[in-house]
């Protein structure tokens, strides 16, 4: 089976399960996130001991679990967002294991292990503010993340083939090559054009707020995605892993929504 072969199915794969479970409901779009966000932080900190900082791998997906099942159900209002601060417990205890770890450096460590709970599974964690009471109401609606995951999707389809096509000025050549401008600017009129046409049957939400969702995706999905180059880049890697096959880790697949889901909750949060 050629690398195309494996990466078309792979990737159909992959894009099927993750509408089924964001559209079968709270309880499978809250048990495949889980899933996704705890093995993307424990891929995260298998990459990042390859080196001399040794993260607490058990402990900081531990708190990375908490913190995922704390935004569903809150969100869910199943408990109160007060209930949150519970959290902290996890991260007092990060420097009082530390100490007993006896690595050589600790502080990078704790940095590291923290740092991996903030980007990699607090981005998960703020879909839960996509999928309850956006819509008006307190009930689950699916359309939002979905739409968002669409606009990432043919964002990076739209660059690719424009990029592939088109591209000779390079965006940002010291971290990727590949990347070009051409891709970009085609990319991002197949994501402008794809909010419109969500605005239309995912009535949530506005075509204003659509189309603002997708300069997010477009300028913070890029900007993950470089950010993620740069991580592999820096520790000499090529993917971040090889869980998908032709298409490599979590971290690969996800690269576009650690930087723009922030900025989308919070802008979901301002309307």
């Amino acid at each position: 089976m050629t690398n195309l072969v494996t990466r078309t199915i792979t990737g159909v794969l992959f894009v099927a399960l993750l509408i089924a479970a964001i559209l079968l409901g709270p309880w499978w779009f809250g048990g495949l996130f889980l899933l996704v966000s705890v093995a993307a932080v424990w891929e995260f900190y298998s990459l990042i001991e390859k080196g001399i900082v040794k993260p607490q791998k058990v402990l900081g997906s531990l708190q990375g679990l908490v913190l995922f099942a704390g935004f569903f159900v809150s969100s869910a209002g199943l408990i109160s967002p007060e209930y949150l601060i519970l959290l902290f417990p996890f991260s007092v205890l990060i420097f009082i294991v530390e100490l007993y770890r006896k690595q050589e450096h600790p502080f990078t460590n704790i940095a590291v292990t923290l740092f991996g709970v903030a980007y990699i599974v607090l981005p998960f964690s703020l879909f839960s503010g996509f999928v309850f009471g956006t819509s008006g109401t307190p009930e689950y609606y699916p359309y939002i993340l979905l739409g968002y995951f669409i606009l990432i999707w043919l964002y990076d389809s739209g660059a690719y083939v424009f990029g592939v096509s088109f591209g000779k000025h390079r965006l940002f050549e010291r971290i990727s090559p590949k990347k070009s401008w051409e891709g970009l600017i085609g990319g991002a009129m197949v994501a402008i054009l794809a909010a419109w046409l969500l605005s239309r049957y995912f009535t949530g939400i506005g075509l204003l707020d659509w189309i603002v969702i997708a300069v997010i995706v477009v300028v913070a999905g890029t900007y993950g995605d470089l950010a993620e180059s740069m991580l592999k880049r820096h520790l000499g890697v090529k993917d971040s892993g090889n869980i998908l096959p032709g298409h490599g880790g979590f971290l690969d697949r996800f690269d576009a929504v650690f930087l723009s889901s922030p900025l989308v909750y919070a802008y979901l949060q301002l309307i």
